[in-house]
């Protein structure tokens, strides 16, 4: 009877949502054979603690959409308007969303908490460059430059690849479209960054149709463009981590 009530206690806790910090379920399949019988407490019994069944809810996936920060709605002619049965994103708001947006660490660094991913507080230490130094910059940077006080290395920087360098827009706000610290207002200088510019910003990511090129994040109102490796001088704002 014991063993009977302590199976079924380990088969809900593994049926229940997990729950992130942040209040959002993680959706991924925990049932991993996608039935409901006896096995999957028996597989999780024995795989647990040395296999993706410790951590029912891995950070590799599934990728959740982050809110785009719009609140607001808009008829046709740009004018506000009540966000009711409008179909906008303002409206609906979808997305996951964190609160503090950022972590200011006092070491140079600064951790986006909605994806994990840690940015150099200085968003222009090295002005504008070709996408080729914009890569050798990053890879290069290391503790006792551009601020840093956080003992990494040369290697565990880099440039950014579109969607992480996206990542960071609030599209509540323009010049630039970036959140402060809280996520509450828009960004201003040192809350959470440092000179942030309203211009082009590369990313690690070719552009596919065009191969010298490179895509580019415009952080005055958050577009993507592509660039010519070469010939387009661009900012550069390295990242850490990530999957």
């Amino acid at each position: 009877m014991k063993k009977t009530l302590a199976l079924t206690a380990i088969f809900l806790l593994l049926s229940a949502p997990i729950v992130f910090a942040q209040g959002e379920p993680c959706q991924g399949n925990f049932d991993f054979d996608q039935d409901v019988d006896a096995s999957d407490v028996t597989v999780f019994l024995q795989h647990f603690g040395r296999s993706q069944y410790n951590n029912p809810c891995p950070p590799s996936g599934p990728a959740m959409v982050p809110k785009t920060g719009q609140t607001t709605c808009y008829d046709s002619d740009g004018n506000t308007r009540p966000c009711a049965n409008t179909g906008e994103d303002g409206e609906y708001q979808k997305g996951i969303a964190t609160t503090p947006r950022f972590t200011d660490h006092e070491d140079g660094t600064v951790t986006d908490n909605l994806t994990g991913l840690i940015w150099l507080k200085n968003a222009n230490c090295f002005g504008e460059r070709t996408w080729s130094q914009a890569l050798s910059d990053c890879n290069g940077l290391s503790a006792g430059y551009c601020g840093l006080t956080d003992g990494s290395i040369a290697g565990d920087w880099r440039l950014p690849n579109r969607f992480e360098l996206e990542s960071l827009l609030d599209l509540a706000y323009f010049s630039p479209a970036l959140s402060n610290t809280a996520g509450t207002g828009q960004w201003t200088s040192g809350d959470p960054f440092t000179s942030v510019q309203s211009d082009f910003y590369w990313s690690s990511t070719t552009y596919a149709s065009t191969t010298p090129s490179a895509w580019s994040v415009y952080m005055v109102i958050g577009d993507v463009y592509n660039g010519n490796k070469t010939l387009s001088i661009l900012h550069v704002w390295p990242v850490r981590g990530g999957q």
